[in-house]
């Protein structure tokens, strides 16, 4: 009934938008009319983007010529019929009017015209920027858009330049067959984007979702059940805009049950405690340049050798403050820079952002945003939503950030890239450990769309010990390592997850019998450096190495060292590594840094 009633008040809302353009047919558009903040969706043909429309009063010089009639006397000789006594004719004068043309110049005023401003660049440009507008003029009846691209302001285009009802959705989800999923797949997070006759962004719940299927059905509140084998076409549908995506519940039961029979690894680690997230560094925006003009470095402070300068960390990139315009109340238009996790694969960077709080909700959905490391600039790119560079510098930034649609991301620590893709294990961080399915999704680099959902389960024996995954690190296309802790018996498990073609293989390689933290901090990042074989875990301010064993350079499980950063109690959010190379990121303001002196 929920989607029925939002289908009845999203046609109330467009019978109400029909009327008012029925009263505004007799607007002057000479003056914008403005709209709520929303986000558009760039089609494929671009247009000109300038930088003013105006609709303007021209004088224009008319020469005309007008007949003006001017009387004037002539001498002329006239014959008098009578003549005179010596018998000549005698004459007289007469007058005569005469007419003639003359060009006579006259200013006079024509009717309105519109008038465009400078030619900035042209919407292809903007195909995978955060595009947003708050009103529009209308032009010979069409739409001109005012928009703002990735928080700055720019200029008007035709709203043609927009995907106009469209519906792009994720063609294949295949789930995991799991009997104990208690919540099943919610078919939104199928969704990339779906737009109305005008491309703006329609919220998720506006859309109408059905299931066709002879074993499958979608509940009243848009979800589908995993409990048992099937295959399902969901239709996603709002006003014009339709798409379909294919479902199909796998059909091994027993597929992702496993066991958890490593060996813990002891530790002689004394008591270590961190401070907690709540007592964290206050958030900070940037608002000029001067603010973001310098690096941070901090040393570590302590570590498990007594070397108190083992590593240190230095800044590489301040990411920009936000990507989206000012104003941005609702989570789908706002692109916070709170960055939850990164990855880097060579000069490729993703993140993910959540707006600040929304990594803890059970349908956390936010944005992943890819940076494009060869034309980074340190500092400037922090500047992007502002109006401090020049346009040609800005534009240039622009064109290596990609931004998602808004998209689940759960969590949003669980991210890992490939040469083509971004990968993000989307699971809630206070799911406490439940038997229901983990969600897997692939994005496009080269969109920075979904294309495809998996889900796979993890259990040690049968449902009754899941294992949970909230950090992960994906080390190919079929691969992912990831942490679990199993706070009863005070140990963290490292798992190896392998996929073949759509089903999921499970297998325990390491742990490590410690809490690492005593006093219950959460994980702020997990990675596999594959160049020494080694984990790093990251908890608010400190940084653990523990040896992977994957390739026999390290003993599994075994802790190697660790490091204490004091960072003013910004803590990690989010680890990475490529090659040797090892990245954290930081908050308050976002910031990526690489760690180096760091032993092997």
């Amino acid at each position: 009934m929920r989607r029925f009633a939002l289908g009845m008040m999203t046609s109330a809302a467009l019978m109400a938008g029909l009327a008012s353009q029925v009263q505004a047919s007799s607007k002057d558009y000479s003056k914008s009319t403005k709209t709520d903040l929303v986000t558009k969706i760039m089609g494929n043909k671009s247009y000109q983007v300038y930088s003013s429309l105006k609709l303007e009063e021209v004088t224009k010089k008319v020469k005309t010529k007008t007949k003006e009639k001017k009387k004037y006397t002539v001498k002329k000789k006239v014959a008098v019929k009578k003549k005179s006594k010596k018998g000549k004719t005698k004459y007289k004068t007469v007058k005569q009017v005469k007419y003639k043309w003359v060009t006579k110049t006259a200013y006079k005023n024509v009717k309105k015209k519109w008038k465009f401003g400078k030619k900035l660049t042209v919407s292809a440009d903007f195909r995978y920027a955060h595009v947003q507008s708050k009103s529009y003029k209308v032009k010979d009846g069409k739409r001109y858009y005012y928009i703002y691209v990735n928080g700055r302001p720019v200029g008007y285009v035709n709203e043609k330049a927009f995907a106009l009802s469209k519906a792009n959705v994720v063609s294949q989800v295949s789930l995991v067959n799991n009997p104990s999923d208690s919540v099943g797949f919610n078919a939104e997070d199928a969704i990339n984007y779906v737009t109305d006759q005008h491309g703006s962004l329609v919220d998720n719940d506006s859309v109408e979702i059905s299931c066709k299927s002879a074993e499958l059905n979608i509940s009243d509140t848009g979800y589908v059940s995993s409990r048992k084998a099937g295959t399902a076409v969901l239709t996603f549908k709002y006003g014009k805009a339709k798409a379909t995506s294919k479902l199909t519940v796998r059909g091994d039961a027993k597929e992702g049950i496993s066991s958890a029979d490593v060996t813990p690894v002891k530790t002689d680690l004394p008591e270590i405690e961190t401070w907690s997230a709540n007592d964290g560094a206050s958030s900070s925006t940037i608002t000029s340049k001067d603010a973001v003009s310098s690096s941070h470095k901090y040393w570590a402070t302590k570590t498990m050798s007594g070397n108190a300068k083992g590593a240190d960390i230095e800044t590489i990139f301040y990411h920009p403050a936000v990507l989206s315009a000012t104003g941005s109340s609702n989570l789908e238009a706002k692109v916070s820079s709170a960055v939850q996790g990164i990855d880097f694969y060579d000069n490729d960077l993703v993140t993910s952002n959540l707006d600040l709080g929304q990594a803890d909700n059970w349908e956390a959905r936010g944005h992943m945003v890819y940076y494009n490391m060869r034309k980074v600039k340190k500092y400037n790119w922090q500047l992007i939503p502002s109006k401090m560079l020049s346009f040609n510098t800005w534009l240039s930034y622009i064109k290596n950030i990609k931004v998602s649609p808004y998209m689940k991301l759960g969590h949003g620590q669980s991210v890992g890239s490939t040469k083509k893709y971004v990968y993000v294990l989307a699971n809630w961080n206070r799911s406490k450990n439940w038997s229901n399915s983990q969600e897997l999704i692939r994005v496009k680099k080269s969109t920075m769309e979904i294309d495809k959902i998996w889900t796979f389960k993890v259990w040690n024996g049968s449902a009754k010990y899941p294992r949970i995954f909230l950090n992960a690190d994906v080390i190919d296309d079929n691969t992912l390592l990831a942490l679990f802790h199993n706070a009863s018996k005070h140990r963290y498990e490292y798992w190896k997850i392998s996929r073949s073609g759509d089903s999921f293989k499970a297998k325990e390689v390491g742990a490590t019998g410690s809490d690492l933290i005593s006093n219950s901090a959460e994980v702020q990042g997990f990675v596999w450096n594959s160049a020494y074989d080694v984990y790093y875990i990251a908890f608010n301010d400190y940084l653990f190495k523990i040896g992977a064993g994957l390739d026999g350079k390290t003993d599994a499980g075994k802790l190697l060292n660790y490091y204490k950063f004091d960072t003013g109690r910004r803590e990690f959010e989010g680890l990475s590594s490529y090659g040797p190379e090892l990245y954290v990121n930081l908050n308050h303001p976002t910031e990526t840094l690489k760690v180096n002196h760091i032993t092997k």
